[in-house]
């Protein structure tokens, strides 16, 4: 028997595989996730909100209106400290082109090139929003705290990925295995807090 049809706001393949870890990490079941490959087309609104919480929600409204089934939406980037949090809401188009990941970790690396090691703190963030048609709506924030390396390390993982280095490793984002990511990430973290909500829908 097919389980509750939740749209996950995304065409990235791999954002759909870590939201099913996360569930299948907490054994909850009865949940089939959809990306938006998988639903009709709809107009998408621009990410124009000043906060992540803000893109998330707007991004959960529109698919949950959309198409009538709960939906999941993130924003999340990375904010550095030495750049006054930014890129941040901007991280995607950083480098002025949309998703070009080489480009954007150049540029942040360009920016950082004469900033030294004891001042190169950084986080990725991620705000998830679960919308409910006709039902609750909520938003968490996951953050993970580290480190801008020189260069990039690693291939696994996608955006700054390979240059991001958690507190407390010596590798790089994108030399974890996925267990590993989702565990400590930004995005594991919220997924994670929406747990409860959708367990509930999966008994419902």
């Amino acid at each position: 028997m097919p389980g509750t049809r939740v749209l996950v706001a995304s065409r990235n393949a791999k954002k759909l595989r870590e939201l099913h870890r996360v569930l299948d990490a907490a054994g909850v079941n009865g949940i089939e996730l959809v990306g938006l490959d998988a639903v009709p087309p709809y107009p998408e609104a621009p990410e124009t909100g000043a906060t992540f919480e803000d893109n998330a929600l707007a991004k959960a409204r529109d698919g949950a209106r959309a198409t009538g089934l709960a939906c999941v939406a993130d924003d999340s980037g990375l904010e550095v400290d030495a750049l006054n949090g930014m890129p941040g809401i901007l991280s995607a188009r950083w480098s002025g082109r949309h998703g070009n990941d080489g480009a954007n970790t150049a540029l942040v690396l360009a920016q950082l090139g004469d900033v030294p090691d004891d001042r190169r703190g950084a986080a990725f963030v991620s705000a998830c929003a679960l919308v409910v048609p006709g039902g609750e709506e909520a938003v968490v924030r996951g953050e993970w705290r580290g480190t801008i390396a020189r260069e990039p390390v690693g291939d696994g993982g996608f955006g700054y990925d390979p240059v991001f280095v958690p507190e407390g490793s010596s590798r790089s984002a994108a030399q974890l295995s996925p267990e590993e990511k989702d565990a400590a990430s930004h995005r594991g973290r919220a997924l994670t807090q929406l747990v409860p909500a959708l367990a509930k829908l999966a008994e419902s």
